[in-house]
């Protein structure tokens, strides 16, 4: 179970959400990894695509390579934290803070508010916790209460960062510079970036932030390298991604790696919108004499 528990977390981490699911599936049942195993799949049920941002989710998991549905991908995430609570007499805070966001994942305004109030409730308990605030911060994300998330997150940001809470401290820094790209404070954004990247090279989130900076700056040079090093880490299987690179590459008169790009997006994802009309077509006509 352990080798199961280790084979998921490296297709999680490799963006394969379907391996990781089987992997973990096998070794949910175990005394020793199963809870562990089970919280992996709960969190890839309600969020498949690691977004920071719970509002762009399209929360699609895959169940033996079909797409589910939101309503689905819930139901499945309840009954195994359901699971959890059978076997085990007292709860972590991690397992009140996944029962929360199965309720935000409804996208119901009622649920998200009960989550939220559920969440001040453990915040109370513990001030501090970097989940909770995170949490917290999601949910006032999408109750579209933007300036109360922030307020949140720049506790995050200005808290001692610790190993144990890394993935937590990873997405508060990530959704507040995504608020500051979208409020056109660049350079907070892009501190917020670099110290992701300070702790962890490989964050294909935090590339992919600076990417955009620099394409909102138009320095779209810049912005394919950075762009390249999110495709790189996101072990090239993100069509956002994959579209971003081929247009800055285009822009950056690239055009035989926008073409590549391209290609291996669409063989990937063949009905991908625009990227054929919008890249493909255009990089192609560059080429030619």
């Amino acid at each position: 179970a352990g080798l199961y528990f280790c084979k998921g977390l490296h297709a999680r981490y490799c963006n394969n959400p379907h391996e990781a699911l089987k992997n973990f599936n096998m070794g949910r049942k175990d005394v020793d990894w199963g809870t562990q195993c089970i919280y992996n799949m709960v969190e890839i049920y309600l969020n498949p695509d690691n977004d920071t941002a719970w509002d762009e989710m399209d929360g699609s998991p895959v169940n033996g390579g079909k797409t589910m549905d939101n309503a689905e991908a819930v139901k499945a995430a309840e009954k195994l934290l359901k699971e959890v609570k059978v076997r085990t007499r007292s709860l972590p805070l991690k397992h009140h803070i996944l029962e929360c966001y199965a309720m935000m994942a409804s996208r119901g305004k009622s649920d998200v508010e009960n989550a939220l109030n559920r969440l001040v409730e453990l915040a109370n308990t513990d001030r501090d916790s970097v989940p909770v605030l995170f949490a917290m911060a999601s949910a006032f994300t999408m109750l579209k209460q933007t300036p109360k998330a922030r307020n949140q997150l720049k506790r995050v940001a200005k808290m001692q960062y610790n190993a144990e809470e890394a993935d937590d401290f990873e997405r508060s820094w990530l959704l507040l510079a995504d608020i500051h790209i979208q409020g056109g404070k660049y350079d907070l954004a892009q501190d917020m970036c670099k110290k992701c990247l300070k702790y962890n090279k490989s964050c294909a989130k935090a590339w992919e932030g600076m990417g955009q900076i620099m394409e909102r700056e138009q320095s779209y040079r810049d912005a394919s390298d950075h762009y390249e090093m999110a495709w790189k880490y996101e072990n090239e299987s993100s069509p956002t991604v994959g579209y971003r690179l081929a247009f800055n590459y285009l822009k950056a008169k690239r055009f035989v790696e926008a073409i590549d790009v391209c290609h291996k997006v669409m063989t990937a994802y063949p009905s991908y919108p625009k990227i054929k009309k919008d890249i493909l077509e255009k990089a192609r006509s560059s080429i030619r004499p």
